[in-house]
């Protein structure tokens, strides 16, 4: 006898296959983590070995952020085109391939920084369309509470942070940083086999069946996208004007010893960003989300007043924690606020809301460093004009919460 599934048990046994969807989109920012984390480790490395200045290498930096910029901006046109199943793995493969070529072109070229910026760039490719895929995926996804879920989902890139940071930290303490190749290797596996796990688990469509997406032009003349950029801008910013300074704020600025200030200051960051995010992912279904953020987003600023303002250094290295905790919710809320704001988005919204948030992520170290270096290297009073991002943070969410009731 042939027994009927009923619709209660056919919708758990969907959510239950795309669990596994969800899951893998989790490995995809911890990919994304190792492609932004792993290198600058290897910084003086890389001078020592190669004999390449600091000032070239920190171009890497720039020419990964760079390149994924760009892949923010083609994605728009053969995403669509190519499905994001194809997407997904090309992402991947192109993650691995430049992890692995770290290892070997350098050596292969005739100039050692050509070769690990033709790395970069293969892996930074991969990087880019993992930020652009990963979140529509999961929003497509039949969850119960979209916000949780993308809250949940950006939470997984601080926990990569820190997993990038801890283990290749204590593998080059057991076997030497001389044998770094390995590690990369290492590191090079976790994408080959989540590029597996994405060609088997089932990827729900964007959009319904016969509906098409928002095209640029159309998404330009609706005010409140420009308000969700200017917020994406500012999320990255606020975010990243204290990440990327951290170090420097803790062993410069507060005069504390470098090992434990990188453990302080840009561990605690993350690992406190990623506690917000798996907060909210956890208790999201009970909290308003505008709220949520723009208490967050006055949290940010009491983070920058006590970094820039409180002599004792102990309260300055918790400023930059409080940071990561306040920061945490506003890349994934803004995200869910574009999703449930612009119907038919489609991939171009998120496309452009990755690249607003990239543009704030490399914007807002170099807007503090400009202002510090205009104040006689005064980094604390660049921390404090950084003020602004958050200001402008809470002034964008009013503004979606007033277009919202009039819409």
């Amino acid at each position: 006898m042939i027994r009927m599934i009923t619709d209660e048990e056919g919708k758990y046994q969907m959510k239950t296959n795309y669990n596994r969807t969800v899951q893998a989109c989790f490995i995809g920012y911890v990919v994304q983590a190792i492609v932004n984390n792993f290198v600058p480790l290897l910084f003086l490395t890389f001078q020592s070995s190669y004999g390449i200045s600091l000032q070239k290498i920190t171009l890497l930096v720039t020419f990964n952020f760079g390149i994924q910029l760009l892949v923010d901006l083609a994605s728009i046109g053969f995403v669509d085109r190519i499905g994001y199943r194809a997407s997904m793995i090309i992402a991947h493969a192109m993650a691995a391939a430049g992890l692995i070529l770290l290892t070997i072109l350098p050596e292969v070229f005739g100039d050692p920084f050509a070769g690990l910026l033709v790395a970069v760039m293969i892996y930074a490719i991969g990087g880019g369309l993992l930020e652009v895929l990963v979140s529509p995926v999961v929003e497509a996804c039949p969850t119960d509470n979209k916000e949780k879920a993308m809250s949940l989902l950006h939470s997984f890139y601080c926990w990569g942070h820190v997993g990038v940071v801890l283990l290749s930290t204590l593998f080059f303490r057991i076997f030497g940083i001389a044998n770094w190749k390995y590690m990369a290797l290492v590191w090079s596996l976790v994408p080959i086999a989540n590029g597996i796990l994405f060609s088997r688990v089932p990827i729900a469509p964007l959009l319904d069946e016969g509906e098409e997406g928002l095209t640029m032009a159309e998404l330009f003349k609706k005010k409140i996208f420009w308000v969700l950029m200017l917020m994406m801008l500012c999320a990255g910013a606020s975010e990243q004007a204290v990440s990327q300074w951290a170090s420097t704020l803790a062993e410069k600025s507060f005069g504390i010893n470098k090992t434990i200030g990188d453990l302080a200051g840009p561990m605690a960051f993350a690992i406190l960003m990623g506690s917000s995010r798996a907060f909210y992912g956890k208790f999201g279904d009970r909290i308003n989300l505008e709220h949520f953020m723009q208490y967050s987003a006055v949290l940010c600023m009491v983070s920058y007043l006590m970094i820039a303002f409180i002599p004792v250094p102990a309260l300055g290295i918790l400023g930059c924690a409080v940071c990561g905790l306040s920061v945490g919710i506003m890349w994934p809320g803004t995200f869910s606020m574009a999703a449930a704001s612009v119907k038919r988005g489609g991939t171009a919204l998120f496309a452009l809301l990755a690249l607003a948030g990239d543009v704030g992520c490399s914007s807002g170290p170099t807007y503090v460093g400009m202002i510090s270096g205009a104040l006689n290297d005064n980094l604390k009073l660049g921390i404090f004009a950084a003020l602004i991002f958050p200001i402008l943070m809470m002034i964008g969410i009013k503004l979606i919460m007033g277009l919202r009731k009039n819409a």
